[in-house]
């Protein structure tokens, strides 16, 4: 992996780059499409290209329940697997320590409006009788499967072994995202836990780079031998998969809540490690989104990527751009879109509204989406009041063309030096 900074946004920490993988470049910064499972869902991987993503993320703990990460090693890796022959970003499992631990079975989100000072009081949510489907210890994870129950124990060893199987061109350590309503006490044991499980992941990253270099040079001692029978059997080994051709990079993940001394502490710890690249992770208060990611951006090294994790609304884009994010990854256009919300420059429009029925125009008039160029509003209606399979395809299709194009367009802006303008204009708009 190579990353170069092309042009840096004056009077702040933002810039435009562009990332170099096994698989392909990613201009940034850049919108990354969240395939959980393998897939965008109801697209194509020639869709998810033809709408402009140029990397798409896949979920680890996912695909290690299903269809198992040896399945994929086996299958060539992700890129085979999937078919799609651009860079894959697989995360480490840590946001499903947060989804299914302390947030499982409660109105908690990643992101949350803290606006009354209750949320804030840990026994709010310390019921022990609440329903938990993963338990944290100092080692690892146990996680009860969500799909038939069975327990599972992931280690920093065990998510750095599934994420080498599956592939991608970027992988990250192995963290515990913890709710934005755990008071500091926990935060603090937690971000140690991190600390060491970073520690961890890294050795074990290095330890099965050794491997595949040892595995690729026993190969090719095989190969140079005149035995046939040699070569028809190093033909079908498991080092001829394109998987074990070359060895992903590693990100360390920053946490620390909403605590500025946890944020810089942790941005300190990981610039230490040598990790090719960062992810900022955790939970955030709407209110200081901003605050912790310009915290961490400031102390992590300019030379290497920055990826703020599961954050992906239009002003959040911008917020993260202008303090020096690079990459970003969301559910959030998928999931709005299955649901007939859909994203316009004034803000987003709930398809399923009666007045659409007979709206003959486009869903935004200057979109060159392939759902805009030939549907209509009253087409897409049709289809969502139908229950109709299509509806999920359209609406997804115009909604990661939408936030892509966004950040393409943001991008522009830096190298055209007149960002702020742009995001003075777009805001306005968007948030009528």
């Amino acid at each position: 992996m190579d990353f170069k900074i092309e042009k840096k946004l004056k009077n702040s920490l933002g810039r435009a780059g562009v990332l170099k993988t096994a698989h392909g470049e990613i201009h940034t910064p850049a919108f990354v499409p969240v395939g959980t499972k393998a897939t965008i869902k109801a697209l194509t991987t020639e869709q998810v290209l033809e709408l402009g993503a140029e990397v798409i993320l896949a979920n680890t703990y996912h695909l290690y329940l299903q269809p198992g990460d040896e399945i994929v090693r086996d299958a060539g890796g992700l890129h085979k697997f999937m078919n799609w022959n651009g860079p894959i970003i697989t995360d480490s499992g840590g946001f499903q320590v947060f989804s299914l631990g302390a947030a499982y079975g409660k109105e908690i989100s990643k992101v949350t409006k803290i606006t009354d000072p209750s949320l804030l009081i840990p026994e709010r949510f310390d019921d022990s009788d609440a329903p938990r489907l993963a338990k944290i210890g100092q080692d690892g994870v146990s996680f009860k499967s969500h799909l038939d129950g069975s327990v599972h124990y992931i280690t920093p060893e065990k998510s750095i072994e599934i994420q080498h199987n599956l592939g991608a061109d970027i992988i990250f350590a192995f963290d515990e995202c913890t709710s934005p309503t755990e008071d500091l006490r926990y935060q603090e044991e937690a971000l140690e836990r991190t600390h060491r499980w970073a520690e961890r992941s890294l050795a074990e990253h290095e330890k099965l780079k050794n491997s595949k270099k040892q595995l690729s040079h026993d190969s090719h001692s095989v190969l140079n031998m005149t035995d046939r029978a040699l070569d028809a059997k190093v033909e079908e080994s498991s080092f001829s998969n394109s998987s074990k051709n070359f060895s992903s990079a590693l990100f360390g993940i920053v946490q620390g809540g909403r605590d500025e001394n946890l944020r810089k502490k942790s941005a300190h710890f990981m610039s230490k490690l040598d990790f090719d690249g960062f992810g900022i992770g955790g939970s955030f208060a709407k209110e200081d989104m901003s605050t912790a990611v310009k915290w961490v951006n400031k102390i992590l090294p300019e030379e290497k990527p920055r990826h703020l994790l599961g954050i992906g609304e239009p002003e959040d884009l911008f917020m993260g751009i202008e303090n020096g994010v690079d990459l970003f990854d969301c559910v959030a256009p998928t999931r709005n879109a299955r649901n007939g919300s859909l994203y316009t420059k004034g803000g987003k429009i709930n398809i399923t509204n009666t007045k659409y029925r007979n709206d003959f125009s486009k869903i935004e008039e200057a979109c060159e989406c392939y759902t805009c160029k030939s549907y209509t509003r009253a087409y897409l209606a049709h289809l969502f009041h139908g229950k109709e399979m299509l509806a999920g395809t359209l609406a997804t299709i115009h909604n990661l063309y939408f936030i892509v194009s966004l950040v393409k367009k943001i991008r522009r802006s830096i190298i055209d030096e007149n960002f702020f303008e742009f995001k003075k204009e777009f805001l306005s708009e968007y948030s009528q």
